[in-house]
């Protein structure tokens, strides 16, 4: 008798039935094969249960079907079951709307990628990932080993180690160990100066339970900062502050000998504090004071949201989306203002207000340079450009910001020494990484003469990169959070920027003019290699579509290999 059941089950077929898709077309003719089972007939715990073992990747698409789907696919159930999958030490869900989602997908797109600027091997190569890590919120490359801060807290300590190759070579691999550093961390920084050689300390603002707090009657959450050194991991500093008061950020600006730290508090009040790193490493205790910034002091509506420091600068952004500066040397005043004239040598605290036409939502700041990026999704540059860091097309200071009409709604962006990174999303929801400035050391990647505008550079980029940094190496951060991403306004009629792209027909005459000095330009080079170098950087400049511009260059690339101009040392787009 059971022999003569199998073929029977065999026959019936299971059939999805969706109330919103309708019945299956042609189901009524279909005799003979069994009758059809309804998969909304299957308890829903079986349901989730079995989707939970299909890959991150293919429970999204499978959301994607119907209606019926995507609240099985959506449901948290099966997010917590993933979840327990990709981190089995992960104890709690988190916080949000959806914790157990949210969670899943955290660990799932979490990643540390880096290429190295020099040598012959020019590819992305992939980090150790920390199985208790839950995501990555943070990340800070130091002079030898880089540091990675999760969603709960967990500060990881990524060392470089000499391996064993898959021939049985000794080799030096770049973050490929891990230990974790600290618990409890909030936020953490060192060395402002884009150059990670000078990266000895590492700054970790945590809360720790301080026993014995006057007016407790038991152990009390205090915040404190710690010092680390990069090199070993070992803590050599630490200084605790009172309990009522609480800290989300930690920068630091100025000289060894004289560094500060800025503190900002919940509230948005900014408080400075000054240490001698030179004598960190010295077994001794001493107190320091801790004191409210001249910004929080002189303008005390204020509320800041962020900060940002370079060696000789600050910048802070407020809840409104104002910019204000602190700018601490003549130089520096000079390249980004293009004048001393307001510069007070005896007050260099006072806080600098940027006139801006919308609200900012982040920046970067680089030795002396900025961008920031507004509500809206626009680009704005400000200070030196004498290697065309701004990428304006030119190389002309710009002593206020200054919009970059051909750039829009990027997803992160970095400001180093004389080059700028801007990391964007194309139509197709793929990334790509844009740069512009000196190109010398492989700084910028296929564009080895730098460029006065942003260019694509020739970089692999994961598909969920939120973050970036380039030092002595170019670094991508994969991280996706469900419930905290840019979310770009449209710009009103009434603000509508100056024509570019597609309409720029509206404007011929500019345009006419532009692709006339392109071609006296080109004209002007002596070698038919350089005419081709020239017209690839006139096409980075011009105010095309990524698909067109990746045409364009491919298309440069094939003419220049059948003339025989590629040199064996050349970046192509293979390479």
């Amino acid at each position: 008798m059971g022999e003569k059941a199998v073929p029977s089950l065999r026959r019936r077929r299971v059939k999805r039935s969706c109330p919103s898709c309708g019945p299956e077309p042609g189901g009524e003719e279909k005799q003979g094969r069994g009758s059809p089972v309804s998969v909304q007939l299957f308890p829903p715990e079986l349901v989730e249960h079995i989707i939970s073992f299909l890959p991150v990747r293919d429970v999204i698409a499978l959301g994607r079907t119907c209606h019926y789907f995507h609240q099985v696919c959506d449901a948290e159930g099966v997010w917590r079951r993933i979840c327990h999958k990709l981190s089995p030490r992960l104890r709690e869900q988190g916080s949000g709307v959806r914790p157990w989602k949210r969670a899943a997908i955290l660990n799932y797109t979490k990643g540390l990628y880096f290429q190295a600027f020099g040598g012959r091997r020019r590819c992305v190569s992939k980090s150790v990932a920390p199985l208790l890590a839950h995501g990555y919120r943070r990340f800070l490359p130091t002079k030898d080993h880089v540091f990675i801060l999760d969603y709960v807290g967990t500060l990881f300590f990524l060392k470089n180690a000499l391996v064993s190759s898959t021939l049985g070579q000794i080799q030096w691999k770049r973050a490929c160990r891990y230990v974790v550093l600290c618990r409890g961390a909030k936020d953490f920084a060192s060395d402002p100066r884009c150059d990670t050689v000078y990266r000895k300390y590492l700054y970790v603002l945590a809360t720790r339970e301080q026993s014995g707090v006057v007016g407790a009657t038991g152990n009390r959450a205090c915040d404190c900062v710690e010092v680390y050194l990069q090199s070993s991991g070992q803590r050599v500093f630490k200084m605790t502050f009172h309990h009522s008061m609480s800290f989300k950020q930690i920068v630091l600006v100025g000289q060894e000998t004289h560094r500060a730290l800025l503190l900002l508090t919940e509230e948005g009040k900014i408080y400075s504090l000054v240490v001698n790193e030179t004598q960190l490493d010295q077994p001794r205790s001493y107190t320091v004071q801790l004191t409210l910034r001249k910004v929080s002091r002189c303008l005390p509506h204020l509320r800041v949201t962020c900060m940002a420091s370079n060696q000789s600068s600050t910048l802070y952004i407020t809840d409104q989306g104002g910019v204000y500066f602190e700018v601490h040397t003549p130089g520096v005043y000079r390249d980004l203002f293009g004048t001393l004239q307001a510069f007070d040598p005896l007050d260099q605290q006072m806080p600098l207000a940027l006139s801006l036409p919308a609200k900012i939502l982040f920046c970067a700041l680089g030795y002396n340079h900025l961008g920031l990026v507004d509500e809206f999704g626009r680009i704005f540059m400000q200070g030196n450009n004498r290697y065309g860091q701004l990428g304006t097309g030119d190389k002309m200071d710009r002593g206020e910001p200054t919009q970059v009409h051909y750039l829009q709604c990027p997803i992160a962006m970095w400001c180093g020494l004389n080059h700028s990174l801007v990391l964007s999303q194309s139509s197709d929801f793929s990334k790509e990484l844009l740069g512009c400035g000196c190109g010398a050391g492989g700084r910028l990647p296929g564009w080895p003469k730098g460029s006065a505008s942003f260019v694509r550079l020739h970089v692999k980029v994961p598909l969920c990169a939120c973050s970036l940094c380039s030092t002595r190496e170019l670094y991508m951060l994969s991280s996706h959070d469900i419930e905290h991403h840019t979310a770009y306004r449209d710009l009103p009629a009434s603000r509508t920027p100056e024509p570019t792209g597609a309409c720029a027909s509206q404007d011929p005459g500019g345009a006419a003019r532009a692709c006339k000095e392109y071609l006296i330009q080109i004209h002007s080079c002596p070698t038919l290699q350089e005419r081709m170098e020239k017209m690839r950087e006139i096409v980075g400049w011009m105010p095309l579509m990524a698909a067109q511009k990746d045409f364009f260059w491919e298309a440069l690339d094939m003419l220049q290999r059948a003339a025989g101009g590629v040199s064996p040392g050349s970046p192509t787009r293979e390479s």
